[in-house]
């Protein structure tokens, strides 16, 4: 007659947080991160961008509106 075993868990909660949080810690080791002026170049070309076409998307609601004042 065979018997059937219940598996064993292979860690435990405890163990498998201690395990998580070692491999974070070296990945974060492997992150290359961008120098101070990079961060500064690249967050004023966001800027640049964003405000970009918040000007474009202002100037197309005043033709717009200026469109629709038209047909009334």
């Amino acid at each position: 007659m065979a018997t059937t075993e219940k598996p064993q868990p292979k860690n435990d909660f405890k163990e498998s947080m201690i395990t998580y949080f070692k491999g974070v810690k070296a990945e974060w080791g492997k992150v290359s991160w961008p120098t101070k002026n990079q961060v500064i170049v690249e967050t004023g070309i966001v800027l640049a961008v964003v405000t970009f076409f918040t000007v474009v998307v202002y100037i197309m609601d005043i033709i717009f509106k200026w469109l629709l004042s038209l047909i009334k």
